[in-house]
């Protein structure tokens, strides 16, 4: 009875807080019916990936592409991961939710999780890794937003997603502006597997998740510090992923 009277007293004031503030949608702000969702319009301008992708870095790849399924990037210099996907393109809203995701939105993780796990189920028994924040930047920000997708997407798929396998053990200035050779730089060595978690990595299938995709030269600096540490594989999942040609000098 108290459970049924507390269900009530609950559905009340979530009905009472619908018509204060109704929902909006997460990338306009237009209304809609349920919180946390898209719009009809931002949902149709979601910027879909164009297939084929690569399927080593899941970049889009031209229809007839020369080498297999395998972009020339990739080919020339292979990532540490072993595949990247994501489900969109940052662009149009997908830029949106992932901007106000970073900026105090966290309760969009669910929502941009569930896109993930319906592009591209996560394999068999792997292990979720979240791209670690700094001590110093997980400070200033007050949550690290990889961390939250992880944790959604362990909920919602039953894997396990275990925070301090990887650490970043030193500070990295901003990326804006770098070339992929650059941020491969900026970012080596960055990334560790504590002494005390690396059985737990030793022939373990990792998943490294990030919100956004760019060169993945920090994706491809945690994949390296996971497979020193013994990892079998390390395949990346984002929301989103930067078009190669736009970060190329």
């Amino acid at each position: 009875m108290a459970a049924t009277v507390q269900a009530l007293a609950l559905s009340a004031v979530a009905g009472l807080l619908d018509l204060l503030m109704p929902p909006a949608c997460a990338a306009c702000k237009a209304p809609v019916v349920t919180a946390h969702g898209l719009c009809p319009a931002c949902f149709a301008a979601l910027p879909r990936l164009p297939h084929p992708l690569c399927s080593r870095c899941g970049t889009p790849m031209p229809p007839h592409a020369l080498v297999e399924d395998v972009c020339i990037s990739c080919c020339n210099q292979p990532p540490a991961f072993d595949s990247a996907r994501a489900p969109l393109a940052y662009a149009g809203p997908a830029r949106a939710l992932v901007l106000r995701f970073k900026t105090g939105r966290e309760e969009l993780a669910s929502l941009m999780a569930r896109m993930m796990l319906a592009d591209s189920a996560l394999p068999e028994g792997a292990v979720l890794v979240a791209v670690p924040l700094h001590r110093w930047r997980l400070l200033q920000r007050g949550y690290n937003q990889s961390a939250l997708l992880a944790q959604s997407l362990a909920r919602m798929s039953g894997h396990i997603h275990t925070p301090e396998l990887l650490v970043r053990i030193r500070a990295t200035p901003s990326s804006r502006g770098l070339t992929r050779a650059q941020r491969l730089a900026k970012v080596a060595g960055a990334f560790a597997v504590p002494e005390a978690q690396r059985p737990r990595v030793a022939g373990a299938v990792c998943v490294l998740i990030d919100d956004v995709l760019t060169t993945g030269a920090t994706a491809a600096a945690c994949a390296a510090a996971l497979k020193r540490a013994g990892a079998a594989e390390v395949h990346v999942r984002t929301f989103a992923r930067v078009a190669r040609e736009a970060t190329q000098p």
